[in-house]
Formats: structure tokens, sequence, C-alpha cells
């Protein structure tokens, strides 16, 4: 009976094992079918039943999974099913727990849906399972710096700064302060510095999840874990006695930007002071501080000065009326993000930050540094007044004659009685300078004795400095003109109304507003750059239309200069030429398709997005006598907005397409090389891609200021404590938006071209490229700074590190410097994957 039993059951599993195995097969076979039909939902359905009844099929299944799950999640995507798109991935990595494509897709899904700390996890993983997965190593440095932004590593290797926190904090511990709250510790350095300094309980904030974990690593790296209690929170969100046992006496806090208020310290402070810490200690009064609250820093006193800068100048105002032949009209005031915030409603941060000492041209302090205002952060009264706090007048005397560019505002931060750190431009810090850009005046000459004037207030956590204008040392002038109503106290009254008169901007007429970031309106002032456009331009058409009409425009500044309507004024009986189509993909605001527009009888379309942005074309394109026809939107054309490479008709293609190869930032567009070959299709004989190929160039530098932005440099800065290695986890490879012309270091080569990306030709490009250098100085190799010729074609090219350019240049960081002398040769392996260029050094 028993073997019997055992002949049943083993029957039994046998006729099991065969139906698993008959519906694995029919699942693997209807899979194949539902992909052939392009169904990848049941696709996907199909093979999550296969993998789950056959684990051993994982590594033969595992490509066309992977690709079922990827078109699977676009539909979905498309769909916004976003909860079906996750369940998905999720369902994938339960299957491939270590697959680094899978985890890399994902994180793409997230980083695209605004999930940054969750996209860089899985970036993060994706390298850590395969260091040379190209994909993964791009997105990773890309998300690394939104999420660990540079200056944390400026600031850590600045031993100055440092260590006067540690003093400051030894100090408070010292007098009493036995219990402290760290508000904003990011890498937990100040945590660390008060439990150095002998306090009894130690709390610390972080809000950003990536800082956090950071933070938890650090602290436990440097044995504090069990005497730093760590929370994942805003500071706002603080409760006693659920998150700390009761009210500390001491608050430390760095969440300070180049405009002091910027990162919400007032609101952090006023809520600290009124529920999370002890009551201030009474003035005048010697008793113990560990009874009463305090923060460090103590106070604040900023302080601000007007400067003559051209870099700050060609970034903010435009200042031409012609480019390129195409008049700009009047009808049209072009700002950047900073003027507007001044009337808008959004909360818009109103200056832009630089670090004068390194900026491209220098600038020239027009007046003397004059005391904004000051900030006592251990008074909530005064805290809490600020922001109720009426716009005030402030006047600089101009000591220095020029133009009227920007206001710069810095602050010296008071931790205590003995302790400040300042942001000052002539300082070695490293602080940038807040930047308040002077826009909208009819006139921005200054001359010794004038007055600037400006208003003043704190408003939406940011300190705002707007109504800036000149005021002109003669007041005594005839008003008699003006307003016979007009009736002034006093001098001083008379002078205030002589500068709201000269503070009547542009802006109160009747033209268009169009707000442009500072990298377009510095591409609308790059001269050069229209030049090249309109010249290589008419080359094409000329050679593709060789008409009369073609012939008689001022391409290169010659022709006889008959423009549009009068060619098309002439006699019926001449035959019009067919439009030649030409097609602008490169992003923000471009006047190519006017300059296009103008070389002859085109059809020029713009990928422009912004209505506001359409509209000032229009308004410029009717300014210069154009048929409506000749400028179009092509955006508006397109049923697939994702899909803008696409011909003009069903019957046409294209003469021109313009592509924006190289980001404002010196990095290499991301999929160019795609839309270079999508581009060679829709052109016809003769036609041409803008630019037709680029050349990358570099050099060798020794230069401590790369290394000291790119990385925590051991435990000397941070004072003995172990940072360097987590905090160098998120570094990246390559620092962008650097310019040459003032960037602290050492040639130690010559230029050499490094990488040829052909448009046009793709049989003349190479991914990876192996190029000798010549060492010309002896010292260390520590970073290969790189720039780019563009060549529109054989006779017209653009140096993205030009003066006048509007491009930033990038460089590659070296993990480890390189020794080496006068007449070395070292060997470049240079490698482009995607926007990422990767050199390594070999001797």
């Amino acid at each position: 009976m028993p073997n019997s039993n055992a002949k049943f059951h083993c029957n039994h599993r046998g006729g099991q094992e065969a139906g698993r195995r008959e519906l694995v097969s029919r699942s693997l076979q209807s899979a194949q079918h539902c992909l052939e039909d392009q169904d990848f939902g049941t696709a996907y359905a199909h093979y999550l039943l296969v993998l789950n009844l056959a684990p051993e099929l994982k590594t033969s299944v595992k490509e066309t999974f992977q690709f079922t799950l990827f078109k699977w999640a676009e539909e979905l995507d498309s769909l916004a099913r976003i909860q079906d798109l996750f369940n998905c991935y999720e369902q994938a990595l339960e299957l491939y727990p270590n697959d680094e494509v899978i985890c890399n897709s994902m994180g793409e899904h997230l980083f695209r849906m605004g999930f940054r700390d969750e996209a860089a996890g899985y970036f993060h993983k994706a390298v850590k399972l395969n260091p040379d997965f190209a994909d993964a190593k791009e997105n990773f440095y890309r998300v690394a710096n939104w999420l660990v932004e540079r200056w944390h590593f400026i600031m850590l290797n600045d031993t100055k700064r440092n260590l006067t926190y540690l003093k400051a904090i030894e100090n408070a511990v010292c007098s009493g302060c036995k219990s402290v709250l760290d508000i904003g510790t990011g890498t937990g350095i100040l945590s660390m510095f008060a439990k150095k300094a002998g306090a009894s309980f130690v709390y610390a904030c972080e809000l950003s999840k990536t800082m956090y974990e950071l933070a938890r690593d650090v602290v436990a790296a440097n044995n504090m874990e069990r005497e730093i209690k760590l929370l994942h929170l805003k500071s706002l969100d603080i409760e006693i006695p659920k998150h700390i046992p009761e009210r500390v006496s001491l608050v430390v806090t760095e969440t300070v930007d180049a405009g002091l208020f910027g990162e919400g310290i007032v609101e952090s402070l006023i809520h600290a002071w009124e529920h999370l810490l002890l009551q201030p200690k009474p003035k005048n009064q010697d008793v113990s501080s560990g009874d009463y609250g305090r923060v460090i820093p103590a106070s604040a006193t900023i302080f601000g000065m007007a400067v003559e800068c051209k870099e700050i100048r060609r970034h903010h105002r435009v200042g031409t009326q012609e480019v390129a032949g195409v008049r700009l009209s009047n009808s049209v005031q072009f700002f950047s993000p900073t003027y507007a915030s001044a009337g808008s409603e959004e909360t818009v941060e109103p200056y832009t930050t630089e670090k004068l000492s390194r900026i491209p041209g220098g600038y020239v302090p027009l007046t003397e540094p004059c005391q904004v205002m000051t900030v006592d952060f251990n008074n909530l009264q005064e805290l809490k007044s600020l922001g109720a706090r009426k716009p005030w007048k402030l006047s600089l005397p101009v000591t220095e004659g020029g133009i009227l560019d920007a206001i710069v505002v810095w602050f010296v931060l008071q931790l205590d009685d003995e302790h400040a750190l300042s942001t000052s431009p002539s300082e070695e810090t490293c602080w940038e300078q807040a930047v308040y850009p002077v826009q909208g005046l009819l006139d921005y000459s200054v001359k010794t004795g004038d007055t600037v004037m400006m208003e003043v207030c704190c408003q939406d956590c940011y300190l705002k400095i707007q109504k800036i204008s000149s005021l002109a040392s003669e007041c005594g002038m005839d008003f008699s003109d003006r307003d016979d109503t007009l009736s002034l106290g006093n001098e001083a009254e008379l002078c205030h109304a002589l500068a709201g008169l000269q503070t009547t901007s542009k802006r109160d007429g009747n033209g268009h507003i169009c707000v442009l970031e500072s990298t377009e309106i510095a591409l609308l002032n790059n001269v050069p750059y229209h030049e090249c456009f309109k010249a290589a331009m008419g080359k094409v058409l000329l050679s593709l239309n060789p008409s009369k009409d073609l012939q008689s425009m001022d391409v290169d500044g010659h022709g006889s200069g008959m423009n549009l309507r009068e060619s098309q004024n002439k006699s019926p009986l001449d035959v019009a030429p067919d439009p030649l189509y030409i097609l602008d993909v490169s992003e923000g605001f471009s006047i190519l398709p006017i300059i296009a527009g103008k070389l002859g009888p085109v059809r020029a379309y713009s990928s422009i997005e912004k209505e506001q942005h359409q509209a000032a074309l229009n308004v410029i394109s009717e300014a210069n006598h154009f048929p409506k026809e000749t400028l179009e939107f092509w955006l508006s054309h397109l049923e697939d907005e994702s899909a803008v490479l696409q011909r003009p008709k069903s019957d046409k293609l294209w003469s021109i397409i313009i592509l924006d190869v190289i980001e404002t930032s010196g990095l290499i567009q991301q999929e160019v090389m795609e839309k270079a070959a999508i581009s060679r299709c829709l052109l016809h004989s003769g036609g041409k891609i803008f630019p037709q190929y680029v050349l990358v160039y570099g050099m060798l530098v020794e230069s401590e200021s790369l290394l000291l932005e790119s990385a925590v440099q051991g435990t000397e800065p941070t004072l003995g404590f172990n940072i360097a290695p987590f905090i160098n986890q998120f570094k990246v490879p390559v620092r962008v938006y650097l310019d040459l012309s003032t960037l602290p270091c050492l040639p130690l080569s010559k230029p050499a071209e490094l990488l040829r990306l052909d448009l046009m030709n793709p049989l003349l490009n190479s991914s990876s490229r192996e190029v000798k250098v010549q060492i010309c100085k002896s010292g260390q190799v520590t970073a290969i700074p790189f720039w780019y010729h563009i060549h529109l074609d054989e006779d017209h090219s653009l140096n993205t590190s030009d003066e006048s350019s509007h491009w930033k240049q990038a460089a590659v960081v070296l993990d480890e410097p390189i020794q080496v002398q006068v007449g070395d040769e070292l060997v470049l392996d240079v490698q482009h994957h995607k926007s990422n260029i990767s050199i390594t050094v070999k001797r």
C-alpha cells in the first residue's frame, strides 16, 4: 500500500510539472504574438506569469522582458497611469533585484516626474551594480548636481569657515548651552562640532532625504550615532515632546544663501524661538547661559554697493537695436527674470549670484560699500517685524563715474561676540555675492557726485532691492513745463521726485514685455554668433536657389539690399521661386528664423514654445516688414510635439535645420547625434544641418580651485571629521558653468583637438579617440578644461570660449593629480556617450 501511494504522488507531481511546462510554453508563445501586435501590456502580463512559474528562465528571457517592460512603461506614462507604471517596475525589480538596466530606467521615470531623491537612489544603485554602465553614470552625475549642490564641497573645504563655527559653538557650550539643535544639518558637521565641544544632547534636522541619509552615514562613521539624534524633518515640523523631549538652549544653523534670507532662516528661527528654544537671556544680567536660549549666528549686517560690470550687463540688458540686419523693435522690451520678479505675484528669487573676484572682465565699484540693514537673530520681535516692515529708501553717493549695471550685496555673519564670517567680494571666501541687475532705466550712466537711489524690503523670505535709479548731482532744474501743481517742501523731496521721474522705464510704455533667461539675453548680445549664422545660411540658400532675388540680398553686407517686399512687387510675369524651408529647433529664444527670412524667399519655422516669446518674435517680424507667412511656429503644426523633426509638408524637405548642439553649461546636448541622424533624412539635396560639425578642444591644467569645488580634500579642512568618503560619492567628474578666462589655473599644455562630432557625415565620427598631448610646463595635472569650435561650414565657425560667447566651459577633474615634467607626453583616452565626455589619462 505505501508503494502504491508513493507511485500516486509521483504521478501527480509529474502531471503538475507537465502542466506547468505546458502553461509556460503557451504563455511564451502568447507573449511573442502580443509583441508582434505591439500589445505590450498583455505581453508583459504573460512574461510575469512565465517568470513566476519558471524562475530558471530568467536569464534566457531577460532582454525580451526588459524590452517589453520599457515599451509598456512608455504607454502607461503617455496615458498618465503613473501608479500602474511604478507597480510594473516594482514587480520587475522583485524578479531582477540586481538588474542595473531596470534600476536605471526606473530612475529615469522618477526623475521626469520630479522625484529626484528617489531617482538618485536607483541611479546610484545601477552604478554600483555596474560601474561601466554609461547611461546610469550620466544620469547619476546629472541628478547628483541637484541633490548635493556643489557648494557643499566648497564650504566643507573652507577651513576658515569650519574653524570659526567650531570656536563659536565651543564658546556657547562652555558657557552653559548643553542642548543643541542643528537646523538644516547637511552633512552633520555643525552637530558633530557641538558634540565634540561637550554638549549633552544634540539634535539635527534635515529635509532632503539624500542629505539626511548622508548625514546618518557620516555621524555613524564618526562614532556619534548614539549621541546625535537625526530627524528627517523640516524644522517647522518639529514638535515637543514628539521629536525632541524639551526646549534646547542653543540653535546652530547656516541656512543662509548669498542674499542671507533666501533659505528661510527668518521663518525657521521665528518658529524655533516660539516652539523649540528656551527664552532668550535678559540683557545686562549675569546669569548662566544654560538657562536661556541663543542662536548661532547671533546677527548679520548686510552691505551693498553699485558696480559697473560688462559681464552682468550683457546677461541682463539687450545692448543693441540691430542684430545681423534684424531690427529689434522698440515695441519689445527685454528683461531678465530678476527684473520681472519685482512685479510678480510668484515668489521668484530677486537676485542672481556671482563670485565677483572671478567674474570675466572684472567690475568697477561706483560707490563706497554702504550698510543696507542689520538683523538680530536672537530677537524674536525683530525677526517677526522684518516681513511687515515697510520698504525703506537707500541712497548711495557715486564716487566713480561709469555705467550703473548692478547693486552687489554681501553680509558679515556675526556668530558670537568674538567670531564673524564675511562674504565680501574682497575676502577669500567660499561664498558668492548676491547681484541685483539694474534694468528698465532710460539712462544708465552716472558720474561722480550723482546718487544711486533704491528701495529695500524683506518680502517672501528674500531681501529685495528694487526701483533702482540714478539722480544727477544738478537738482536745480526748471520744472515749469512739467506739473504746475507739484509742491515740494524741501530740496530732499525735490531730489526724490526727480529720482522718481528718472526711474520712468521702458516698461511703462505700451511696448511688449518679453522676459528672457539671462543666457538668452547674452545670446541676443552675441553679435558674432548671429553674423556667422547669417553668412552661413546665405551661402546655403544662394547655392540652392541662385536667382536674382537671392543674389541681391544683403548676405554678407555687400549686396544691393533689396528686401523681400521689393522682390515680391516685381512684375507678375516673373516667376516667383518656391520658398525654401528652414527649421530652427535650437532651445530658448532665437531670432535666427527672422535673420533667415531676410535672406530671400523662405519659410522659416521657429520651435519656441512660450506665448510671450512668440508674440515678441511676431512684433520683431512685423517691424522688419515680413509677410506673415514668412515666420511660423513649428510646434503649432505638430500633433505630437515630442516628434519635432518632421517634413515641413508631405511633399517638401528642409533646406536648413538648426540644431542646438552645446548647452550653455558647456556640455554636449543630449541625443544630439540621434537628432542629426533624423535631420539628415529630412534635408533635400544640398540642404545642411547647422552646425555641420563640432571640434572639441581641451588642455591640461593645474587648478586647486577645481579640486576644492569638486570633492572634499580629506579630513584636514573638516577638522578631523570623516566626511569626505561619503559626500564624495556624489562628486561628478565634470565641472560645468566655468569661465576659463578667470579660472585660477596653470596651463601645462597647449590646446589640443580631442574629438570631432560630425552632424552631416557620420562616417567621420568616433565615440572614442586617443590623443597624445605634450607637456610644456612642469606641475600637477588636476583637470582638463574643454570647449568647442562650432563649424557651421568650412568658412564660418564659432568658438565657445570667446569673450562674446554666451556659452560657458566645462572641465574633467581627475580623481588623482598626475605629476608631470616639461617634455613628458600623456595619452588622453577621450570617450563620448550621449552628452557626456569622459577623459582618462595614460602616461
